[in-house]
């Protein structure tokens, strides 16, 4: 999302802009006509280790790079397509690589570390998305990154053109009330974590309540988190459907990746946004919800703090702690006058960040990239 949001401002801006994107068999993201878009089609391949997955489709998207015209920039959105841009520097193919870094992850892998290092340290700019992280990648790698934060469209997620009833009617699931999760199953996203502190509050929600997970599991998905999180449902007692219109025996539904143009829609279907996350590199997640007009429950993580506040336009909770959360869920939804206070002040929050301004300062930062050899 980042990605497509940032090359779509830039061009607006009247930048020439295309997008390389790794596509599971050419479906996927969709950008605006003004945004040429080349997708590199890549099969899933059920099973496979992150790493062993991480290689070979950075090897898929250079060979589709290799060859393609000389760009002034040539800007990495992760650490797959920063090791591709690489493999191009090293034969020459391209003069320098660019490279955003959202966060960083904690991996067992030595590949994967090494890719992410890379990412990090072996490109010609990196930039943070925000102060934290450009403070740990100066002291981790020492490497100093100018922030450049995310944006959002605010008006686009606050008109979705369908109101409460008629937007669940739409995702699925009526008006069962709904704490939502964005991010898939994964271990980052505090995902067992919120499967308990869900089971641990079902008792005090409204009738009828479930859980949607929105978004794909991420290419470095394992297979045991999986396995884990599966378990934890059966032994909580909550039956997952997988896919939409979740039955009314379901009490989580796993919605998988939902259609960007679909997404105002699912917040407004939705009554609260629940994000535990334990690592984030900003929370766009949070801006468009905000902006939605759907209450956020968040951890407290200091890269949130940046640009939200607890108590003010968000409830913050302390990291992996599944009880403080199970009570703030409870408690957003069934006080409509916190929801309304938080909902307010939350718009003035996104009102604050645009996408025009993180191409703004993105030009800048390429500027002084160019400028300076």
């Amino acid at each position: 999302m980042h990605a497509r949001c940032l090359v779509e401002s830039l061009a607006a801006r009247g930048h020439e802009v295309e997008i390389w994107a790794l596509t599971l068999e050419g479906a996927g993201i969709a950008v605006a006509p003004s945004v040429p878009i080349h997708r590199v089609a890549v099969a899933w391949v059920p099973g496979e280790a992150p790493a062993a997955r991480v290689e070979r489709c950075s090897a898929v998207l250079a060979a589709a790079l290799r060859g393609a015209p000389a760009v002034d920039i040539n800007h990495a959105q992760d650490m797959l397509a920063a090791r591709a841009l690489l493999a191009l520097r090293a034969e020459g193919e391209i003069p320098h690589v660019v490279s955003t870094v959202h966060h960083t992850e904690v991996f067992e892998d030595r590949f994967l570390e090494e890719c992410q290092r890379a990412s990090i340290q072996d490109v010609d700019r990196s930039i943070a998305v925000s102060a934290f992280w450009a403070d740990r990648l100066a002291h981790e790698f020492g490497v100093e990154a100018p922030v450049v934060p995310n944006g959002v469209d605010a008006a686009r997620f606050a008109s979705p053109g369908l109101d409460r009833a008629a937007a669940g009617a739409r995702m699925g699931w009526g008006d069962r009330p709904v704490v939502l999760a964005v991010g898939g199953v994964q271990p980052r996203k505090g995902s067992r974590g919120l499967l308990e502190a869900y089971a641990r509050s079902r008792a005090r929600l409204p009738e009828g309540a479930l859980l949607v997970i929105a978004g794909g599991d991420g290419i470095y998905a394992s297979d045991a988190h999986e396995v884990a999180w599966r378990n934890d449902a059966s032994r909580l007692g909550l039956v997952v459907h997988e896919g939409p219109d979740a039955p009314p025996g379901a009490h989580v539904a796993r919605i998988g990746v939902v259609a960007d143009d679909d997404m105002p829609v699912l917040y407004r279907a939705s009554d609260v946004l629940a994000f535990p996350s334990t690592r984030e590199g900003f929370g766009l997640v949070l801006l468009e919800a905000a902006a939605a007009g759907l209450p956020v429950v968040v951890s407290d993580l200091p890269v949130f703090s940046e640009f939200m506040e607890d108590g003010v336009d968000c409830l913050m909770v302390p990291v992996g702690d599944p009880a403080d959360l199970a009570n703030v869920l409870a408690r957003v939804m069934k006080d409509p006058v916190l929801r309304d206070g938080l909902v307010a002040r939350a718009h003035e929050t996104a009102a604050r960040y645009s996408w025009d301004e993180t191409a703004a300062r993105n030009e800048a930062v390429y500027a002084a990239f160019l400028a300076g050899g």
